[in-house]
């Protein structure tokens, strides 16, 4: 794979198969695998999303790739990690087929109202601090006959663009911007410097969203993102929430977006 990234994908690991590029970086972090370490596979058997979900990558059909960081912030700053994976992401697929891709805060890419990408962010600790954090990052690229359950919802490249991207293409582009604006965010402190770009990508801006907590349902209107990534609701009675990007589902009140 032919990189222009400084740190970020050195060394990257590949493998025909394995489970999950998530479970796969974590086991490899644990036995001191550095930062910046990528792994990339053609096909997972048991792929890793959000709320335990779990399912398989038919052989070449998409990206799954995992990277590893081990960054030196408070730990509840990690699910920022997810907000700047979309960001990056989908600066990367428009960099490769010159289409745009929105996001669907925290953790979703989507083109024609359906599901492109799917980032999960999965943290260790050690005592208080971070010991390492594995952001995992997968894009449909050539699949075109979904599941019946979800062809109603989800997308690819092919699909959108009528060709496919070649995943290493992908990869590469997913990582040159996710490197520079890791190292942006880390000198700045917070999302002050893509606040106005993320928020011109957010599908759900100005719309009406349900936002799914553990322990609660709002209901109002997407304003954006605050300067800590976190999204911003605006509640019928005119009052703002602000929803943090861990275990947090955002959807359309009529719909998935």
């Amino acid at each position: 794979m032919e990189l222009k990234t400084r740190w970020l994908g050195r060394p990257w690991n590949f493998a025909e198969e394995t489970d999950s590029t998530n479970d796969w970086a974590k086991r490899e972090a644990r036995e001191g695998a550095p930062e910046g370490a990528v792994f990339l596979v053609n096909s997972q058997t048991k792929g890793k999303g959000r709320r335990g979900r779990s399912w398989t990558d038919p052989k070449g059909s998409g990206l799954a790739m995992s990277l590893l960081i081990r960054p030196d912030m408070p730990p509840e700053r990690a699910p920022m990690m997810t907000v700047l994976m979309g960001l990056s992401a989908a600066q990367a697929v428009a960099d490769v087929t010159g289409k745009e891709a929105l996001i669907k805060w925290p953790n979703d890419l989507v083109m024609s109202g359906k599901k492109l990408c799917g980032i999960l962010t999965e943290m260790s600790m050690e005592g208080t601090k971070i010991s390492y954090v594995v952001i995992g990052v997968g894009i449909n690229l050539t699949e075109v006959d979904f599941p019946e359950e979800i062809k109603d919802k989800a997308t690819s490249l092919k699909l959108e663009c009528g060709q496919a991207p070649d995943m290493e293409v992908m990869a590469a582009a997913v990582l040159e911007r996710f490197e520079t604006n890791y190292e942006r965010f880390l000198a700045a402190g917070d999302f002050r410097p893509f606040k106005e770009e993320y928020d011109s990508l957010l599908a759900n801006k100005g719309r009406e969203v349900k936002v799914l907590e553990k322990e609660r349902e709002l209901v109002g209107t997407c304003l954006g993102i605050d300067e800590s990534g976190e999204l911003l609701v605006q509640t019928p009675d005119g009052g703002c929430e602000t929803v943090f990007a861990g275990e947090v589902s955002v959807r359309g009140l009529y719909g998935y977006v």
